[in-house]
């Protein structure tokens, strides 16, 4: 009875083992092709989590690039893409000063092409800086900066405050704000002519200020137009584009990078470049340029340098990082045109060491009319968290994802 009730057992045991089986089986049979497929790629990602390589189209521009890196288009269709922002989760948006919108481009797939366009804000007074603080979107337009609360769910802004304002200006206008680490706000604040004596103690300057507004006082003076701002992320040094005056030929005065410090006077409009006094507009015999700043590097005349990116991506090379991406929005002044492209400086400490061209293709060959003849006009570069760089065309209406390839 005991060997009996053993095999019994035994028995009972492998029929359990054979319906397990046999429904296991059918459940594989059953479960559509498509699931499986999700579960295989859910479980053989690539462990260095790279990128996936945007699907969106290829530029009809010819542009040049590095045979390491590939160019996509990430949204199209825009009205004058200038200032690139992220949210606070993410998401991409840019200004339009020409159409004074600020635009959402959410990209929900990750795919690299942006699902829609949100307009964020519309209206105000030629909008172009933006920056984020404490989940507040703050946004500088041309006599103002404007504080606005941020609904990251429906991708939209509320108004919270106007800060202060700014001198009245139609000329150099794409004011922009960039916030340290400390929470102070910085705002630049471009000259109202090309060479004159500013009727406002704030034009011509970077202002610093906290992040209600209160008391904004002038960091930096000296300034004609530093439309763009960055803080190096090694030495959290401010670092600036500067476009110098015009009128004085095709091949002065050169445009700059500056490391803006508190304080000191950058010289516009006395002097130019590097301590250069403009006996063309001040007729003065006075040595007033040796106790101005030198620029930390001196740019071709007329390139027109816009938006700056320090690298610290993973899709570029280990011995770039640290290195700087600068956008020339290109001469409309000059001769034979200059810039119309995206360059890459070599950075050593506060030194420039070196520049090469990084993506140029914007301009044809042999012309002699810049903004007319442009395929595109680079404006602002930023990096996702994945290391991806993004780049603003104001004249295609474009804005660009460039990667490094698989």
């Amino acid at each position: 009875m005991k060997y009996f009730t053993i095999a019994l057992l035994i028995i009972l045991v492998c029929l359990l083992a054979l319906l397990t089986y046999t429904k296991f089986k059918q459940s594989l049979v059953s479960t559509p092709i498509s699931t499986v497929q999700n579960m295989t790629q859910k479980y053989s990602q690539n462990p260095s989590n790279r990128p996936v390589i945007s699907q969106g189209k290829v530029p009809d521009i010819s542009l040049n690039l590095s045979s390491q890196f590939v160019v996509h288009i990430f949204a199209s269709a825009l009205n004058s893409p200038r200032d690139l922002e992220w949210t606070p989760a993410g998401t991409l948006i840019v200004s339009s000063p020409s159409s004074n919108e600020v635009v959402a481009l959410p990209d929900a797939n990750h795919d690299g092409v942006a699902d829609s366009k949100k307009v964020v804000l519309s209206g105000g007074h030629h909008l172009h800086g933006l920056a984020f603080y404490n989940n507040k979107l703050f946004v500088a337009d041309v006599d103002r900066v404007v504080r606005y609360n941020w609904d990251e769910n429906k991708l939209s802004a509320t108004l919270d405050k106007v800060l202060f304002t700014l001198p009245a200006n139609s000329d150099h206008n794409n004011h922009t704000i960039i916030f340290d680490k400390t929470g102070k706000m910085y705002v630049s604040v471009g000259s109202t002519c090309n060479i004159c004596h500013e009727d406002s103690n704030l034009s011509g300057t970077v202002l610093v200020s906290d992040q209600n507004g209160a008391s904004p006082q002038v960091f930096a003076r000296g300034l004609r137009n530093a439309p763009f701002l960055q803080f190096n992320p090694t030495t959290q040094e401010l670092w600036a584009t500067e476009m110098g005056r015009d009128n004085l030929g095709d091949n002065m005065p050169s445009d700059e990078i500056n490391i803006v410090k508190q304080g000191k006077d950058y010289g516009w409009p006395n002097c130019y470049g590097n301590k250069i006094h403009d006996t063309d507009f001040d007729k003065s015999t006075t040595d007033s340029c040796s106790a101005t700043e030198s620029p930390t590097y001196e740019i071709p005349a007329h390139s027109a340098p816009l938006g700056l990116a320090f690298i610290n991506s993973s899709q570029f090379p280990e011995n770039w990082q640290g290195d700087l991406l600068v956008a020339y929005h290109g001469s409309w002044n000059r001769s034979t045109p200059t810039g119309y492209k995206v360059t890459h400086l070599k950075v050593n400490g506060n030194t420039i060491t070196s520049v090469e061209d990084f993506l140029t293709g914007f301009l044809p060959t042999n012309t002699k009319s810049g903004p007319t003849s442009a395929y595109g006009r680079p404006v602002d570069v930023t990096f996702d968290k994945n290391g991806s760089l993004f780049l603003s065309d104001d004249k295609a209406g474009n804005i660009y994802i460039i990667q490094k390839k698989p």
